[in-house]
């Protein structure tokens, strides 16, 4: 993957300048290539088999995270309150290889399975079955083997999977692509090397989920600028539940209860997220100004590098709380972070999952 040659985003792919320019031509092979497999796959020269149930792909076209799997749970536990028996499938980035597909649970390993599908098992108990492998199309053969029941089916990421065959709902389907964006945009515009894409902007999209304000220059950028006119978009609200103790979840406190026990000297936010630094703007939203560590998405964590923490207090995130679950340290504090899907986002699932099945009447 191009991504973890840097590890971490390098700043050039913000703004275009030199080093971004000099990559250019890297960026227009990988463009080249890019319409190379979508001309192949408009000719149906490799037949692919779709699903028996709506499939809705929770996507980025900007590598690295953008905050996808808050929205995978929204999106489960809405569709569960309006009678759906909803069902995910990821690749489990960062999961030991597989041969088969596996079910994740809340107890699963996340170098198993990976962080976010272990994530997403604990943060909803279980309620909702949960398949992890490379080829998204093996894993929905077993999810549906297992959990037959299951009559729509998330993808935590997939977009740029070209074997997993869906009909999408601006075509006249009953599969949904979402393209997630946050307050990083689209940076340069660049295709990768040169840039953070791994498709053109342009690409198209059922919807949009915006989930930050766009910062260019000192502007910032509602959900109403260029970039949406024409295009379905929802604005997603986040917010913040009351930290845990790592070691003791029963042991609860408020953020501004934090903020009144610690000076700002003594707290450290950690996080390993794709934009770590929205982690940390929404604590400072939220009171908890805090010297900060920003790590490479999906990275490990170790006693030792806590022990070298120095700090009275530390905050860290879900994602980067089923990485320690062996890491005794009493300072840990779990922040956790729900996102509330608006009614009329709901309103429009249902009406595209309630289409009949385009691929009967298109044989």
């Amino acid at each position: 993957m191009a991504f973890s040659f840097f590890r971490k985003a390098p700043q050039f792919w913000e703004r275009r300048g030199p080093t971004s320019l000099l990559l250019w031509p890297l960026s227009w092979l990988y463009g080249l290539v890019l319409r190379a497999r979508k001309l192949i796959q408009d000719t149906d020269f490799i037949k692919q088999q779709p699903a028996p149930v709506p499939i809705i792909i929770v996507g980025n076209i900007r590598v690295g995270g953008t905050g996808k799997t808050p929205i995978v749970i929204a999106l489960a536990e809405r569709l569960q309150q309006l009678g759906w028996n909803p069902g995910i499938i990821s690749r489990g980035y960062g999961s030991s290889a597989q041969t088969t597909p596996v079910q994740v649970k809340s107890n699963s390993d996340p170098a198993l399975v990976g962080d976010e599908p272990a994530l997403i098992a604990r943060r909803t108990h279980d309620q909702f079955p949960i398949w992890v492998f490379p080829n998204r199309q093996k894993s929905i053969q077993a999810l549906l083997k297992h959990s037959p029941n299951v009559n729509v089916i998330i993808s935590d990421d997939g977009l740029q999977h070209s074997g997993l065959a869906r009909w999408p709902a601006r075509e006249g389907g009953r599969d949904i692509e979402f393209v997630v964006r946050d307050g990083r945009g689209e940076g340069n515009r660049f295709l990768l090397p040169a840039g953070p894409l791994r498709e053109p902007a342009t690409r198209e999209r059922d919807a949009t989920l915006f989930t930050g304000k766009i910062k260019e220059g000192n502007a910032q950028l509602g959900s109403h600028d260029e970039y949406f006119l024409g295009r379905r978009a929802f604005s997603l609200l986040s917010h913040f539940g009351k930290a845990y103790q790592l070691n003791n979840p029963a042991n609860t406190q408020t953020l501004a209860q934090i903020a009144d026990s610690y000076l700002p000297s003594k707290i450290t936010a950690v996080a390993a997220l794709g934009n770590p630094q929205g982690f940390f703007d929404d604590l400072l939203k939220n009171g908890i100004a805090a010297k900060t560590i920003p790590l490479p998405d999906h990275a490990t964590y170790t006693s030792e590098f806590f022990a070298k923490t120095n700090a009275q207090c530390i905050l860290i995130t879900e994602k980067d709380a089923v990485k320690c679950s062996t890491i005794v340290d009493e300072r840990i504090w779990v922040v956790p972070i729900s996102l509330r899907l608006s009614d009329s986002l709901a309103d429009w699932l249902q009406s595209i999952l309630r289409r009949p099945d385009p691929y009967r009447y298109n044989l």
